[in-house]
């Protein structure tokens, strides 16, 4: 089965606030959009994936995306990440109604192919299954086979939501990458620890991090490299 991803992504200027604890008011919309590059980057190069769509109504955003080759979708309703959600899924199915539809966080900058392949496989053999996130709160991915509605449940406790839904919960090992989202500081380093995409490695490196704290040098996905010896710049603690 070939699905069409639904990636929602809020105006960078207003993504990732609980990451202040970790990156100044200046620098989040830019880790906020690499993380969004390389969730679509791999997602792009998933044997599972036919197409990306990428809900938002940032410009800028929507070049680099769209760039990369995902399809933009305008967020009309103006109604929250649901409603988003659920709007891109209609575009999608207007004019390729069997689609197989999923909802992908945009905040998975360790994403990798293959997991997110195997996620999709088992999701492709229930009408709507989901995919907890690494902390078993939340969700990473919603998918919904052809002639089922999506129905988007994302928000506080969407683990719990979504399977009072009926979706069914998807209980696989070694796929992290696709669990792995990024909220927070420790967020952040769990990822990092995983192996990120080469846009939020040059991201993340700007940032001021206890470099003690983290599992592993700052690097792209599967590398490793020195950690820096020059001074991090000045960080804006407001």
């Amino acid at each position: 089965m070939q699905w069409t991803l639904v990636v929602p992504l809020k105006p960078l200027a207003r993504a990732k606030s609980r990451l202040s604890d970790t990156a100044a008011d200046g620098l989040r919309p830019g880790l906020a959009l690499a993380f969004a590059q390389d969730t679509v980057a791999a997602a792009l190069a998933c044997p599972a994936v036919k197409d990306v769509a990428v809900v938002t109504d940032d410009a800028q955003a929507g070049r680099e995306l769209g760039a990369l080759g995902a399809h933009i979708v305008p967020d009309e309703p103006g109604g929250g990440l649901n409603a988003a959600l659920a709007h891109a899924a209609a575009v999608v199915r207007a004019s390729r109604p069997d689609s197989a539809v999923a909802a992908l966080n945009a905040d998975l900058p360790a994403l990798r192919p293959l997991e997110l392949a195997r996620v999709l496989d088992s999701a492709a053999e229930f009408p709507r299954a989901f995919l907890p996130d690494a902390a078993e709160i939340g969700t990473t991915l919603l998918a919904a086979a052809p002639g089922h509605e999506l129905r988007p449940a994302f928000g506080t406790d969407s683990r719990a939501r979504h399977r009072e839904s009926g979706a069914m919960e998807l209980d696989l090992g070694e796929v992290d990458s696709v669990r792995q989202d990024v909220d927070t500081g420790e967020d952040l380093r769990a990822a990092l620890a995983l192996g990120v995409g080469p846009r939020t490695a040059a991201a993340a490196a700007r940032l001021l991090i206890d470099e003690q704290q983290l599992p592993r040098p700052i690097g792209a996905r599967g590398t490793a490299r020195p950690a820096p010896t020059a001074p991090h710049p000045k960080h804006d603690p407001s």
